[in-house]
């Protein structure tokens, strides 16, 4: 048994670690691909959109793993299962750098999509909260995910860096040993499950962690949590991949556009920073739900203002400022709900169709596109998808009986 205190002094310690690892990993495993994209196009002999289609296939393949790692998680715990999964993930980007064929890209970057589920936000963050105490979990979270949000602004012009020297094949192998050495004996040596405390006397069981689960599928205000997600996941994704294409559809240089949208990770931690402090005066829900508002009026403000400069800006940062919120609010809503027990396979359920949302929401923002509708299109279904994130949010937030 153990007291709170030193219960939370190995916590935050786990913290720190995690935060180093989440931001390689994102950095290496994500992120580089949309650096490494054209080059990876040219030298496979293929067309943008056939490669885009391995990151698509990644995406979904880390969807099919996230309820089995999730049910790992609650009875082992994530040390073996985070430090097997970036071993494998150092392999597979060493691997990623030799493929000859679009076929072999498919299987490796399914693979790493595999791997990512084992190493990314999912496991990570259910480490994290079964660590801390509700009063502290928020501010543990944040430890990770504002650190991770740095991710794209530091590994998108470091591999960038590296392309431009060495080509996008040794660019892999560095990125993937960078990946090794760092996230492989963080993993080993610094995650391990919480001991419990000194009011805690008993250790659940799987049948017992079954009926939670189950519990929690019963539960109308899980579904009012994952249409907020899922409706709020395809917007971010669809507005990743298409704001610089809007931007010079509406008249802006490239390089502006590419700046403006550049805002939308220091925008994501900003939000993270704004929401933590004030859940402290105000529900997270309704905290959520106002954020998640503002964005559905800033996706139409881009089409009313978004051919000037100024109004493109405020726009986008109307916008940004909820763009990292999810990652952040999620964990701590599902675990204040449903408890710690079972967190990690009822955030791994939560977690598959948000993932088919952010594999599906580009290609179907794509198919706007080349229909009558255009890029208004695209940002009015934006729109309407954060607004229905914002009512589902208020309706899970609204009381009476589960």
């Amino acid at each position: 048994m153990i007291r709170r205190g030193a219960r939370e002094g190995g916590g935050w310690r786990i913290v720190a670690a995690l935060a180093v690892t989440q931001t390689i990993g994102y950095g290496v495993l994500y992120y580089a691909f949309a650096v490494l994209l054209q080059p990876m196009a040219r030298s496979l002999d293929a067309s943008i959109a056939a490669v885009t289609g391995a990151l698509t296939g990644s995406v979904l393949a880390g969807a099919a793993a996230a309820v089995p790692v999730g049910r790992w998680l609650d009875r082992h715990g994530g040390r073996a299962l985070m430090t097997t999964g970036s071993l494998l993930a150092t392999a597979l980007v060493a691997a990623w750098s030799q493929v000859r064929s679009v076929a072999q890209l498919y299987a490796v970057l399914a693979g790493i999509g595999i791997t990512a589920a084992m190493v990314l936000y999912e496991p990570a963050l259910a480490v994290v909260v079964s660590w801390f105490e509700p009063d502290r979990r928020a501010r543990a979270v944040l430890g990770v995910i504002a650190i991770a949000g740095f991710a794209s602004t530091i590994f998108m012009p470091l591999t960038g860096v590296l392309l431009d020297r060495y080509g996008w094949r040794t660019a892999l192998l560095i990125l993937a040993g960078v990946y090794g050495a760092v996230a492989v004996p963080l993993h080993a040596l610094a995650v391990r499950g919480p001991p419990r405390l000194a009011s805690q006397h008993h250790r659940a069981t799987p049948p017992e962690r079954a009926a939670l689960v189950r519990a929690a599928m019963r539960d109308r205000r899980f579904w009012w949590l994952a249409t907020a997600f899922v409706a709020h996941g395809a917007a971010m994704a669809a507005m990743t991949i298409h704001l610089v294409g809007f931007l010079v559809y509406k008249g802006h240089s490239a390089t502006f556009a590419a700046s403006v949208a550049g805002l939308l990770g220091v925008l994501s931690v900003t939000g993270r920073l704004l929401l933590t402090g004030i859940q402290r005066r105000l529900p997270v829900a309704v905290v959520v739900a106002v954020v998640f508002a503002v964005q559905a009026v800033a996706a139409l403000g881009l089409l009313a203002a978004g051919g000037s400069r100024v109004g493109a800006a405020l726009a986008v940062v109307g916008f940004g400022i909820g763009f990292g919120v999810a990652s952040l609010a999620k964990p701590t809503m599902l675990a204040d709900r449903y408890g710690t027990t079972a967190y990690a396979t009822i955030a791994g359920i939560l977690a598959t169709p948000i993932l088919l949302a952010k594999a599906g929401a580009p290609l179907a923002a794509a198919g706007l596109l080349t229909g009558a509708g255009g890029y208004p299109a695209v940002l009015a279904a934006v729109a309407v998808a954060c607004l229905l994130a914002a009512v589902s949010i208020g309706a899970r937030a609204a009381p009476g009986r589960a």
